[in-house]
């Protein structure tokens, strides 16, 4: 999903987020209508869904994995089939905005 939203953060938003957050800056980005441009691809509802998705790949990446707490993956691999159902319908609804172009 990050990179689907990073190339429509680069094509149709004109710039990616920059810095040391910038995952968490592009998955906001998302979530905010570009007036005159687009509208939020996602709800903010759905952002803060994958919100805490986000934060497991930085902690997965950048940390060793003897870190992860299996009480806090249990909530993640439970709620994703719905999380990634919101998202593909979300993504449906914005591809049909773009293709209306």
């Amino acid at each position: 999903m990050e990179r689907v939203f990073e190339k429509i953060s680069s094509a149709i938003d004109g710039s990616l987020p920059q810095g040391t957050n910038w995952h968490q800056e592009l998955l906001n980005q998302m979530a905010l209508e570009k007036p005159n441009l687009r509208p939020a691809v996602i709800s903010e509802k759905t952002r803060k869904q994958l919100d805490p998705y986000r934060g497991f790949r930085h902690v997965v990446r950048n940390v060793y994995t003897y870190n992860i707490s299996p009480d806090k993956m249990e909530p993640l691999a439970k709620g994703i089939r719905l999380v990634f159902k919101q998202v593909e319908k979300e993504l449906t609804a914005f591809s049909r905005f773009i293709e209306s172009k």
